[in-house]
């Protein structure tokens, strides 16, 4: 069993930054392949990006690459999203999650969630 909390949240002008946090209980951290989706009102929930359980492999959604950093601190069991040049249709509820399997593009993929943590980009 994994529990994942996120973190980081909150409202930020265009063009600004933000970093998420997702902390994760167990002592497998490793061993987990680590998403993040977001889903924004009225939309279904969207692959952002993913980080392999070394962190040697990443992938992220179209939108967001050269945007947005994966990370990982498996010594802290804590996944980041490092969220630069911010633009409102970023603008969604952000849920860090766990597969114990390969890494994926797909929600259906991932074991465990968090909560979701909001971002709000205004322009």
């Amino acid at each position: 069993q994994v529990q994942l909390v996120e973190s980081g949240g909150g409202l930020v002008q265009a063009g600004g930054s933000l970093r998420l946090s997702c902390a994760a209980s167990g002592r497998t951290f490793s061993r987990y392949c680590m998403g993040w989706f977001r889903q924004a009102p009225g939309k279904e929930r969207e692959f952002v990006g993913a980080i392999s359980g070394s962190g040697s492999m990443k992938y992220y959604v179209d939108s967001v690459k050269g945007r947005f950093t994966i990370s990982r601190d498996n010594a802290k069991n804590t996944v980041y999203l490092q969220m630069n040049s911010l633009q409102p249709e970023d603008t969604a509820v952000y849920y860090c999650a766990a597969s114990s399997r390969s890494l994926s593009t797909s929600s259906s993929w991932y074991e465990y969630w968090g909560q979701g943590t909001q971002v709000t980009v205004s322009s």
